[in-house]
């Protein structure tokens, strides 16, 4: 008779003691902790877009500025629906046993809604520097957004899990610990 997964040897050397469905559980309180501070941000920036196009000055936009206007609008919507897509799938697969294919691709949508969420973020700042002082200055502060979140949420992680890489119990590279 085959082991439950609660009874399966704890197969890390991390120091946490715990079975395979206890990692799962454990990552997956992790995941919807980030997906809320995901979802926070992305819903006042929904908000905050939303609530644009009922302003007087709305009218005054020119046909670019109002394409690109839309364009965040549908940003905002596809990174809701990606972040809260692991909640939808873990609704339909509760009690079947599969949290840690649940987690592995809660994992795989986060990364994805944070993509979405960092075009989201230097899209709005550069329409409201293209309405307020023109398009070479959205350019700009697109481009410096771009690259800050290159810089934070790619190299430095990039850099700390190289100086890390050898330390026994660090998963495997692209999967949930």
């Amino acid at each position: 008779m085959p082991a439950s997964p609660e009874n399966v040897v704890d197969d890390r050397t991390d120091g946490r003691d715990e079975s395979p469905t206890e990692r799962a559980d454990r990552n997956w309180n992790e995941v919807l902790q980030e997906l809320r501070v995901l979802q926070t941000g992305t819903q006042i920036l929904t908000g905050f877009l939303l609530a644009l196009a009922f302003q007087p000055a709305f009218a005054d936009l020119s046909g670019a500025q109002r394409g690109f206007y839309l364009a965040l609008v549908l940003l905002s919507a596809l990174s809701a629906i990606i972040a809260l897509a692991p909640v939808a799938l873990h609704r339909v697969l509760f009690g079947r046993g599969l949290k840690a294919t649940v987690v592995r691709f809660g994992h795989s949508a986060l990364l994805t809604a944070l993509t979405i969420v960092a075009l989201l973020l230097s899209g709005v700042v550069a329409f409201v520097f293209d309405v307020v002082l023109g398009t070479a200055a959205a350019a700009v502060s697109a481009a410096a957004l771009v690259l800050l979140v290159v810089v934070l949420w790619i190299v430095t992680p990039a850099v700390v899990r190289g100086r890390h890489r050898s330390d026994p119990g660090v998963a495997e590279k692209g999967s949930p610990q």
